[in-house]
């Protein structure tokens, strides 16, 4: 009757054991681009890529890089100090990933804030994201006159990538 118990706990454990929520918000991390529709003249038109890792605990980002694609007005494309959070969940039946995205960065008096939702799905062994994971949301901007959207109607995509060589 031990042994039969014994069966059936290491059978219940054993889909668990490929989907720990830490390992994908380690997985997470990574270089990630993103694109942000919406707003107009100087505060419209950005894009970004960023490079950063997830801690388990808490989801605090730590960034290693963040570089605008585009320069103007509201940001320099370089020397960006971004803070964020990513928290992730994991269906364990079907691996799908779910979260929470948060984004801030501030330069020439200005600050932008990304909220978005991650998606993705786990491998189902080690807490690999697969490709296809990405966050969608929306984005504020508020600082100097040219640099504040107030219309509202603002989105963004990010898609997750690899690594460039070195």
């Amino acid at each position: 009757m031990k042994q039969i118990a014994l069966i059936l706990v290491l059978t219940l454990l054993i889909p668990a054991c490929g989907s720990n929520t830490s390992d994908v918000q380690q997985a997470a991390g990574g270089v990630w681009q993103a694109q942000l529709l919406g707003g107009d003249g100087a505060a419209s038109g950005f894009s970004f890529v960023v490079a950063f890792t997830v801690s388990g605990a808490g989801g605090a980002l730590s960034f290693s890089s963040f570089q605008f694609l585009t320069a103007g007005t509201c940001f320099p494309v370089n020397d960006l100090t971004p803070t964020g959070n990513m928290a992730l969940t994991v269906n364990t039946t079907d691996y799908q990933v779910t979260g929470t995205f948060t984004l801030t960065v501030t330069a020439n008096g200005n600050t932008l804030t990304l909220n978005g939702t991650v998606t993705g799905t786990e491998n189902g062994i080690n807490g690999t994201l697969l490709s296809g994971a990405q966050i969608t949301g929306s984005w504020t901007l508020t600082g100097s006159s040219e640099c504040t959207v107030t219309n509202g109607e603002t989105s963004f995509t990010m898609t997750q990538g690899t690594s460039p060589s070195t």
